[in-house]
C-alpha cells in the first residue's frame, strides 16, 4: 500500500556516502525499495504539492532540499526511515487522500511521520488520517494566522481549517493556534475561534514565556507549523514572512516540546519555498528544528498521572466561589504539571466524571490566588457545546 503512493528518492542525490554519524549515514532511506519498518520509530514523507497556493507555488519543491540540510546534522541516533515523496495526484483531493493514507498506516503501526510540504492546506490531509482514531483529537498549529477563512467552495491554503471544523464527521476535540499575529488574522476568526473555545495564543504571549507553550504541545496529536511564522530575517523562505514572528531557537524549543510529548503522533513542516531561499537559512533553521523534535522523541518519559502512581505529588487547593476543590498532580520525573477537569455525568449516570488536563505550575500559582484558570474553563465548555 505504502509504495502505490511514495516515489523514491533520487539516487544521485541521496544514495551518497554521507560522513559517519550524520543523519544521512543512519537513515533508512527509501531509493529502490521501502525500508523495513520493524523497529523505525519515524518516517520522513515529502508531499511535492501546492496548488491550492498558487502565490507559493515553489513549495512544492522544498521536501528535497530540507532533508538535504537534515542528512548533513550529527544525531540524534533513532530509528528514521525515509520514504521518500508523494507526488501530486491527478487532483488535490487525490493528494490529500494519499497522505491521508501514508499518515495512517505509520500512526498505527506506532510510527510519527515527519511531512515536509508543501502548501498549508496540505494539513487537511494530515487530518483525515485520523478519521479511524477511536477518539476525537487536538490539533495545534504554529501559525501567524489562523487560515479560518468561512468558504465553503473548496480548500486552500487560507481556508483549511474551517473545512477540517465543518469536516464531518467531526474529529477534532480541540484546536490551538500558538502565535497568531492580531494584525494578519480577520477579527470574526478570533471571534470564531472564541466562540468554539478553542485556544488561541498571540505572538507576544508566547514569547514572553515559551515553557507555558509546552503544556498546549503535550496535548496536540497533531502539529502543524507554517513556516511563515518565524519572521522573515530568521527564514526568508515564504513570500508571507512577517517583520515579526518567532526566532529561529523559538520555533526549535517549541518543537522540542513537541517531541517531548507522549500524545503527539504526527508532525508537518509546510510553505517552505526554495527559491526565496538562496542561502539555504530556512532550509537549515527546518532541518534543526525535526533534530530537535527527534531530541525531544528520544529523551520521553512516559509520565502521564496514574491513580495512586508514587511518581505524582498531587496538591489540591479551593476556590472559594467554586463547587469544587482544584487538584493537580505533579510529576517527580520531569516536574510537568496536569490538573483534574471536572464533566458532566454521561447519559444515564448521575456521577461526574474527571479529565486530566496538561497544564503549567502558572495554573497551580492562578487557583492557588483564587482564580479559574483559563484552560479548566474552556476545556470544560467544550463538553458543554
Amino acid at each position: 500500500m505504502l509504495q502505490e503512493m511514495l516515489s523514491p528518492l533520487k539516487r544521485e542525490d541521496f544514495d551518497v556516502t554521507w560522513p559517519e554519524g550524520t543523519l544521512g549515514a543512519t537513515t533508512h532511506k527509501f531509493i529502490d525499495k521501502l525500508p523495513e519498518l520493524e523497529g523505525i520509530k519515524m518516517a520522513l514523507v515529502g508531499v511535492l504539492e501546492s496548488r491550492n497556493h498558487p502565490e507559493n507555488a515553489g513549495c512544492a519543491h522544498g521536501s528535497d532540499v530540507i532533508r538535504t540540510a537534515l542528512y548533513k546534522l550529527y544525531g540524534p541516533q533513532l530509528p528514521l526511515a525515509d520514504l521518500g515523496n508523494i507526488r501530486e495526484g491527478h487532483s488535490t483531493e487525490d493528494t490529500y487522500f494519499a497522505l491521508k493514507t501514508v499518515c495512517w498506516e505509520l500512526i498505527r503501526q506506532d510510527i510519527i511521520p515527519i511531512i515536509l510540504g508543501g502548501s498549508h492546506d496540505l494539513s487537511y490531509g494530515q487530518y483525515l488520517a485520523y478519521e479511524q482514531y477511536d477518539k476525537t483529537i487536538d490539533l495545534v498549529t504554529i501559525d501567524s494566522r489562523f487560515d479560518l477563512e468561512a468558504r465553503d467552495e473548496g480548500i486552500d491554503a487560507g481556508n483549511y481549517l474551517y473545512r477540517i471544523i465543518s469536516h464531518q464527521p467531526t474529529h477534532l476535540f480541540n484546536f490551538i493556534n500558538l502565535g497568531y499575529q492580531t494584525y494578519l488574522v480577520n477579527p470574526e476568526e478570533i471571534r470564531l475561534v472564541e466562540k468554539l473555545y478553542f485556544d488561541a495564543i498571540r505572538l507576544g504571549e508566547i514569547r514572553r514565556d515559551l515553557e507555558e507553550a509546552e503544556p498546549y504541545l503535550r496535548a496536540a496529536d497533531m502539529l502543524s507549523i507554517d513556516i511563515s511564522a518565524v519572521r522573515h530575517s530568521e527564514a526568508p523562505g515564504n513570500p508571507k514572512a512577517s517583520p515579526n514572528g518567532f526566532f529561529a531557537h523559538e520555533l526549535c524549543q517549541l518543537t522540542r516540546y513537541a517531541g517531548l510529548s507522549d500524545k503527539l503522533s504526527s508532525i508537518a513542516f509546510y510553505e517552505f519555498n526554495p527559491s526565496l531561499d538562496p542561502s539555504g537559512q530556512t532550509a537549515a533553521l527546518l532541518a534543526q528544528a525535526i533534530w530537535y523534535f527527534a531530541d525531544g522523541f528520544m529523551n520521553r518519559m512516559q509520565d502521564l498521572p496514574r491513580v495512586k502512581n508514587k511518581s505524582f505529588v498531587k496538591y489540591t487547593t479551593t476556590l472559594k466561589a467554586g463547587k469544587h476543590d482544584l487538584v493537580f498532580y505533579k510529576s517527580k520525573k520531569s516536574g510537568r504539571w496536569w490538573m483534574e477537569v471536572t464533566l458532566p455525568p454521561v447519559k444515564g449516570s448521575k456521577k461526574e466524571r474527571t479529565q486530566l488536563v496538561p497544564c503549567s505550575y502558572n495554573d497551580y500559582l492562578m487557583a492557588g490566588k483564587d482564580e479559574l484558570p483559563d484552560k479548566w474553563w474552556k476545556f470544560h465548555q467544550k463538553y458543554m457545546l
